[in-house]
């Protein structure tokens, strides 16, 4: 430990005030008395009368081995006396002494010969209780062992806040030996803090110094002495020192090192908040590979410095695995990493197919359904890690350290594995990494596995879209026709758009646009049941508000569909279409030297609300029109009203001289480029200009 010299005054000075009591001397009561050579009592201090009952008149002139020391002690007192007057030095030591009352008490003596100028000797005697000497000695043995010993860093500073004693734990707590300290001002002696924050600490001591109000645990993250220890986390504390009378004297400083605790409740709150924010992140969609990058994305870099996300072709595919073949096909669906490293490189890449022999970790990972944890990758281990002896080179020149796959599972089937790899963080993976990595896959496996689903679903349902809708139809009269389908971006919204164009008897043609509500197979189905019955009933040569009652029939019958429809018959021979809506948005008309309109068509009600009439509307078609058909998805959006949105359509078709085909991907382009949550169908037919 350090020393105390530096409560004494410094040489030369002298520092005088008025007596206040309280002091060391006061506390042990040291009674003062001087004999004289033949060892009667000449001086008698108000202390002695204290500690020995006698007043100063009953006490002087007495001979002290009479008035003070019983009978049985007497002739060694006065040998001990004798050997002190003769100059044979001072003597200390634990002696009997008689009170006024008779009692005999323990006391603690310091005898000393005292010589004046004329050559005459006395001895001084000092005396207190033993009691009180002995409890103050332990009281400072027990300080002294419990500073030495502590754990917490201990220090005391003086007034002038210069360390005066730093001990053994606080000496390994900062990174600097005590003698360091000793002396020094705080903003010197913490100067490895940085300017700013051994100001704040200096600032803080002198306002405990000023106030007396205890500064507790505040807690302090900094640097120390040693820059290999890296910051250290502390609860430091300063108290104001007083002698027995309330005098400041100095300051004490506790330091308990809560680095390890400090670390525990950031790493928690880590892991809390990559949880929190997976929540958030993973299975913003159902597009199977854009879980599976949220998934790489969120653990990147907090938990790993490469991640991978590989699901099996089997859970993909349903492929069967031929028997006693226990290696696992992957499809890889995403990889992340901090940096561009080999590690990256040597990953499988997004999209490709990838074989691992029954030997490597991340096929035993999926073949056990349990995570595969390698804190410690040694270059033996990269082939049993990577794909091929190209990929364990990469691994090799990238640092990786440490290793672990977990695998994803949902409804208790494996569907792939998450992928993780460290090589700039110098920690290896950990037993809690294993629990938060299983935990973060099991709440994307379940997003995986409902985008997986969805995928199929969303396949199915395009399939069937795409077989209900028409081939190019053949042996039009009078009219040129351009048309375009496109599924929404969600597999849950396909379904139930569709168009048709159907050549009639006697040169007439048959335009066909309509919308079942809902989505998914079923609206397809819905959708395909309807197309069917438009086409039979179109071949009766029926008006088309006919063709919409009967078409409200067969929708009331199809289990609570609901659908849009526009119907429209084309007449060259009279130059014009006729019109019946149910419900369904209006069409454009767009006429050559004039601006586009809509058709102004009775808005009608949706098929399948039954008993309700339609009306036909016969609008005139001369060369050059162009006729638009389409269904909301093209125009409706969440965030703009959709007569905003039906003007852009006729903007964008003003005095554009584009072929149909241009037409439709300029619609589709513009209006769709930010707004895929529904399936579009979009017809477009022209009358040509040359006439018939």
């Amino acid at each position: 430990m350090g020393t105390t010299d530096a409560f004494r005054p410094d040489p030369g000075r002298v520092r005088a005030a008025p007596y206040e009591a309280g002091g060391l001397l006061d506390v042990l009561r040291v009674a003062a008395v001087v004999l004289d050579q033949d060892g009667r009592i000449v001086l008698w201090s108000p202390q002695a009368e204290e500690l020995f009952g006698w007043t100063a008149p009953e006490a002087l002139g007495h001979y002290a081995a009479r008035l003070l020391v019983d009978e049985d002690n007497r002739q060694e007192v006065l040998e001990l006396f004798a050997k002190v007057m003769g100059g044979g030095g001072m003597w200390a030591g634990v002696f009997p002494a008689r009170h006024k009352d008779g009692s005999l008490r323990p006391l603690e003596f310091r005898n000393m010969r005292l010589e004046d100028k004329d050559g005459d000797v006395y001895a001084l005697g000092m005396a207190t209780d033993q009691q009180i000497v002995r409890d103050v000695e332990r009281d400072l043995a027990l300080s002294l062992r419990l500073v030495a010993q502590s754990p917490i860093g201990l220090a005391v500073l003086d007034a002038g806040l210069r360390y005066v004693m730093v001990n053994p734990a606080l000496e390994r707590i900062h990174g600097r030996p005590a003698r360091s300290y000793l002396r020094r001002p705080v903003r010197e002696a913490l100067s490895f803090l940085g300017d700013r924050d051994a100001r704040a600490m200096e600032d803080s001591m002198r306002e405990v110094m000023a106030t007396g109000i205890p500064l507790v645990d505040q807690f302090v993250v900094g640097p120390t002495a040693d820059p290999a220890a890296g910051e250290r986390a502390r609860l430091v504390s300063f108290y104001r020192l007083e002698d027995p009378a309330g005098r400041p004297m100095g300051l004490a400083t506790s330091d308990v090192d809560v680095t390890d605790r400090h670390r525990t409740v950031t790493e928690a709150r880590r892991r809390l908040a990559l949880i929190a924010d997976a929540s958030v992140l993973i299975g913003t969609t159902l597009d199977l590979d854009q879980t599976a990058r949220e998934l790489a994305e969120v653990v990147v870099p907090v938990l790993a410095d490469v991640a991978a996300v590989d699901v099996l072709d089997t859970a993909l595919h349903g492929n069967s695995v031929p028997a006693g073949d226990r290696a696992a096909v992957f499809r890889a669906l995403a990889v992340a990493s901090a940096d561009a490293t080999d590690a990256v490189r040597a990953a499988d890449p997004p999209g490709e197919i990838a074989k691992y022999d029954a030997d490597r970790l991340v096929a035993r990972c999926v073949t056990t359904g349990h995570p595969v944890h390698l804190p410690h990758v040694t270059p033996e281990d990269l082939p049993r890690i990577a794909r091929d002896a190209a990929a364990a080179e990469l691994l090799g020149r990238a640092g990786l350290h440490s290793y672990m796959a977990v695998p994803l599972i949902a409804r208790g089937e494996v569907l792939g594995a998450l992928d993780l790899k460290r090589t700039r963080n110098a920690e290896p993976f950990g037993e809690d990494d294993v629990v938060l990595a299983g935990e973060l896959a099991a709440r994307a496996a379940v997003c995986i596995d409902n985008a997986r689903w969805y995928q199929r679903e969303r396949a199915t349902a395009l399939t069937l879209q795409r077989d209900l809708l028409p081939k190019p139809p053949q042996n039009l009269v009078g009219l040129e026709v351009a048309y375009r389908y496109q599924p929404a971006g969600a597999a849950v919204q396909v379904g139930g758009d569709w168009f048709d164009v159907i050549p009639q008897a006697g040169d007439t043609s048959a335009l066909v646009v309509g919308d079942v509500m809902g989505s998914g197979i079923n609206a397809a189905a819905a959708m395909g049941q309807l197309r069917t019955a438009a086409r039979t009933l179109s071949g009766l040569d029926l008006d088309p508000a006919q063709v919409l009652r009967h078409l409200d029939r067969t929708a009331s019958g199809l289990d609570q569909t609901i659908a849009t429809c526009l119907y429209a018959v084309y007449d060259p021979g009279r130059d014009r279409c006729c019109f019946a809506n149910a419900g369904h948005l209006p069409p454009v008309l767009v006429r050559p030297g004039a601006r586009p309109a809509l058709v102004d068509l009775p808005t009608g009600a949706p098929l399948g609300v039954g008993g309700v009439p339609f009306e036909s509307v016969a609008v005139p078609l001369t060369p050059g029109d162009r006729l638009v058909l389409y269904t909301d998805g093209l125009v409706e959006t969440r965030d703009e009203a959709i007569d905003a949105r039906l003007e852009e359509l006729l903007r964008l078709l003003d005095g554009r001289d584009l072929d149909l085909e241009s037409t439709c991907d300029l619609l589709l382009g513009e209006l769709r480029a930010d707004n895929d949550q529904d399936d579009v169908a979009l017809l477009i037919a022209r009358v040509p200009s040359g006439g018939r």
